[in-house]
């Protein structure tokens, strides 16, 4: 009796360690991202003390990454659907644009909300329909959207920006970019960061959990074996575009409500930091794989960059050296962390 009871608790114990050893392993891309972030601030807390001890610099960060971490999300099911869409940029802005001009014409602000969500979902809806309804490549197809679409805009206001002062203090920009949870004095965690938190759960359900998600890997790993399996392969790539359209519409909402102006660039720096924080959060080039986790870490990361270069004593000249170096370097260790596996 008693010695079945041990062979039976080693049994459970191997088994512990088992599923604990293929846990690592199937997440092994999300955590190294982590483990990464948290080694690039202690560095960079050892460089300048005075700053990355402070809860201020934190949340001087966390007030504008939410809108990158809105567009990662979707990008992480757009790659791994082996797809690619560089016409996020401009969707950012237009989708705003639909949301301010609302706004700034005395309109409800959910009304506003919606004819954003609606302009960024028909934008990806065509991006959609230009790649896998007509063949067009992703790659050229999108960057041709986002200078499109960047022209549209310059033509539609001339150059001018809308300024919507009056919804500081509106109950919907209390809700959506306010400071709720205080950590000091009388500052604390953006309500933005909450947002994007919970923009990325759902986001880690869908890839993980939902049908969706299976789909979308499936589609990106072998399309011919997932229409075999009876996946609808064009509208699951379809519909990652019409995901990115909306996450682009969030984070345009977003950055309006952030700084009560909206500018005919809204978007325009996002591209290169955007796509550092997917790739380097683990989500490798080839599809069938990734991390929305690991994508949300990778665009902490690469905020976290700039504030870390400056505080150490360097230029700003040197972020984009480090925004390619880092990109760089994590593509060619996740090529050896683990290769494409049909």
């Amino acid at each position: 009796m008693i010695g079945s009871g041990t062979g039976g608790g080693q049994q459970i114990a191997r088994e512990d360690a088992s599923g604990l050893v293929k846990w690592l392993r199937n997440n092994r891309r999300a955590l190294t991202s982590t483990l990464f972030l948290i080694v690039m601030l202690i560095g960079f807390t050892m460089a300048n003390t005075d700053v990355f001890t402070q809860f201020k610099t934190y949340r001087s960060v966390m007030i504008a990454l939410p809108v990158s971490i809105f567009l990662v999300v979707p990008l992480v099911f757009v790659v791994t659907a082996g797809e690619i869409d560089l016409s996020f940029p401009s969707v950012v802005g237009l989708s705003s644009y639909a949301f301010v001009s609302i706004v700034d014409q005395g309109g409800d602000p959910l009304i506003g909300i919606a004819a954003a969500l609606i302009v960024g979902a028909a934008l990806g809806f065509v991006n959609g329909i230009l790649v896998v309804r007509i063949g067009l490549s992703a790659l050229v197809a999108t960057l041709g959207m986002n200078f499109f679409l960047r022209g549209f805009i310059n033509i539609l206001v001339e150059g001018f920006s809308i300024a919507i002062p009056e919804i500081r203090g509106a109950l919907i920009h209390t809700i959506m970019a306010d400071d709720t949870i205080i950590i000091a004095g009388n500052q604390g965690i953006p309500n933005q960061m909450l947002w994007a938190l919970a923009f990325t759960a759902l986001g880690i359900f869908l890839y993980n959990r939902h049908s969706f998600g299976v789909r979308v890997h499936c589609v990106g790993d072998n399309p011919e074996s997932a229409a075999e399996m009876g996946i609808d392969v064009n509208r699951t790539r379809i519909l990652v575009f019409v995901f990115t359209g909306v996450g682009a519409a969030l984070a345009g909402i977003f950055s309006v409500m952030i700084n009560f102006v909206w500018w005919p660039t809204t978007g325009d720096g996002l591209l290169l930091p955007v796509l550092a924080g997917l790739f380097v959060g683990g989500t490798p080039t080839w599809g069938g794989i990734g991390t929305v986790f690991g994508g949300m870490i990778g665009t902490s990361i690469v905020a976290f960059i700039e504030t870390g270069v400056i505080a150490a004593g360097l230029t700003g000249f040197f972020t984009q050296f480090f925004y390619g170096l880092i990109i760089i370097l994590s593509l060619i260790f996740q090529r050896f962390n683990g290769g494409r596996v049909r």
